[in-house]
């Protein structure tokens, strides 16, 4: 019986982990995409300013 247990909490363990993972690939997500909208908001020249091209922004991850 003991068996069964653990392997219950290990299920958990494993669904909070990948539910872990799913929020934290979608927070890394919205960084990158709230970075990608306030630099394609800079001049071209404010661009150059910080060593970046629009073709950087575009191909941001």
């Amino acid at each position: 019986m003991s068996s069964i247990d653990i392997n219950a909490r290990m299920s958990r363990n494993v669904r909070l982990g990948f539910i872990s993972s799913v929020i934290a690939a979608l927070h890394d997500w919205n960084d990158a995409r709230v970075t990608r909208k306030a630099l394609s908001k800079l001049s071209d020249r404010a661009l150059d300013d910080i060593g970046l091209t629009r073709f950087d922004v575009a191909h941001m991850r």
